[in-house]
């Protein structure tokens, strides 16, 4: 190599480890995350994957298969998505209706409890909640009436004193959307995205790279159907 290669060179090696550190963080962070959310499956599921391999000797295959992080991991997944499973078809039922009745009355009866409770049901509840009335996500000038961001409706109620329509608008921050701001904006403030919930997320987790296919920046025309106090939260 002649010595007026080597600047060439050195920026085509730039270069290439640029693309290949910006072509493995994604990848790395997919699976650091699903690390973290493995471990914590597996920490919640300890106690049943104890239960169902206690009865394996030390020393044996049998006992170095089912103690293998792998395996164990692999349970762990198994035994949560199976009480999810079960979780979720009991609530559907009578008997686990009144059961969910009891355990909410229970945990209304504990001061601190109480108020964590509810404020965490009250959110699981909006965001389960489906209608075709009311835009979830949508765009509020934030921080500044020059700028943006993306926000979720949470709900839509009114001054007591004037009767204007105000949204209680969850602003999610940028990678981690479980962070973010609680806005009182008004609802004519509001411009509705038509984005579908997953297509917000993936979004705000991309710092904006994954542009969904349509979006409204403007206000819509004035003869759009407006948002409405106490309607319902679409998905």
């Amino acid at each position: 190599m002649q010595q007026g290669d080597k600047p060439s060179f050195l920026i085509g090696a730039r270069r290439y480890i640029l693309v290949g550190l910006f072509t493995l963080i994604p990848i790395w962070l997919t699976l650091l995350l699903l690390n973290i959310i493995l471990q914590f499956i597996h920490t919640m599921a300890s106690p049943v994957i104890n239960l169902l391999t206690g009865w394996a000797d030390p020393g044996g295959l049998a006992y170095e298969i089912v103690k293998h992080p792998w395996f164990q991991t692999s349970l762990a997944v198994i035994i949560m998505l199976s009480m999810l499973y079960a979780a979720g078809w009991l609530a559907s039922r009578w008997l686990g209706q009144k059961f969910l009745k009891l355990l909410d009355d229970t945990i209304q009866r504990i001061p601190v409890a109480r108020t964590i409770y509810k404020t965490i049901k009250r959110l699981a509840d909006a965001m389960q909640t489906s209608s075709n009335d009311v835009e979830r996500v949508v765009l509020i000038e934030f921080p500044s009436a020059d700028m943006k961001t993306v926000g979720l409706v949470t709900r839509t109620f009114k001054d007591s004193r004037t009767g204007r329509e105000l949204a209680a608008v969850y602003v999610p921050t940028t990678p981690n959307p479980t962070s973010g701001y609680l806005e009182i904006v008004p609802v004519e403030n509001i411009v509705p995205t038509n984005w579908k919930l997953d297509e917000a997320m993936s979004f705000i987790i991309s710092g904006g790279a994954d542009v969904p296919a349509t979006f409204n920046y403007d206000k819509p025309p004035a003869s759009a159907k407006p948002l409405k106090a106490d309607d319902k939260l679409t998905d």
